[in-house]
């Protein structure tokens, strides 16, 4: 681990249909949304980590006011990727005022530090959200219809080696394509002129001509 840092890494083994929640959080309608659908228990110091899941699988919340004010959820990010190997997923606030900040931050989270970015709404959204992961992970996950919605379409390791499978795409840029596109289904009706936009000119004409010639 990097020094000085600690991301609680025992508060892994969460039990299934449990969260571990960092104490700051309490009072928020994060907590308030998660109070009931699943078991919640609030810690005190989880340094890096505001929630974490079972399966080892933590949730690292950016609020619209961290992606306005500047840089330092980016030192949070990153410090946390160089200090722990768990599954980190990066929920951050899309909102009105954050959305010309998002695609930067994108870049960020998926390109430079290879985890996974669910954007939300709102803290309702979010708790929600983490409601339906945890749900998922105590399930048979070929059988959770949660599987075919966008987000978990984030964390679903077979959709992405699907994904990986064209010509030109790797693990990051898999992951872009499923943000922008949310499924298979709409990757591949995609025009050359949407890809362009998510992985450029070459790239967008390989997987079109990859998704055509198969079909």
């Amino acid at each position: 681990m990097a020094a000085g840092v600690s991301v609680r890494a025992g508060a892994a083994g969460v039990p299934y249909g449990h969260v571990v929640g960092s104490e700051k959080w309490r009072g928020s309608r994060l907590v308030r949304g998660l109070q009931g659908p699943v078991r919640l228990i609030l810690e005190e110091d989880l340094a890096l980590v505001d929630f974490h899941l079972p399966h080892g699988t933590c949730v690292l919340y950016v609020s619209e006011a961290d992606v306005v004010a500047g840089n330092g959820f980016r030192r949070r990010l990153a410090q946390f990727r160089s200090a722990s190997n768990l599954n980190g997923i990066v929920m951050v606030e899309r909102t009105t005022t954050s959305d010309q900040y998002f695609p930067a931050m994108q870049n960020f989270v998926v390109l430079e530090l290879g985890m996974t970015l669910l954007p939300v709404a709102n803290q309702e959204e979010a708790s929600q959200l983490i409601i339906q992961l945890v749900h998922e992970q105590s399930k048979d996950r070929t059988s959770n219809p949660f599987l075919r919605k966008q987000c978990s379409q984030l964390t679903h390791a077979s959709i992405l080696r699907t994904v990986q499978q064209i010509p030109g795409v790797g693990k990051t840029k898999a992951l872009l394509l499923l943000q922008r596109f949310g499924s298979i289904h709409q990757l591949c009706n995609a025009s050359v002129q949407e890809l362009e936009q998510v992985v450029g000119q070459t790239v967008a004409q390989q997987i079109y001509a990859f998704f055509t010639q198969t079909n």
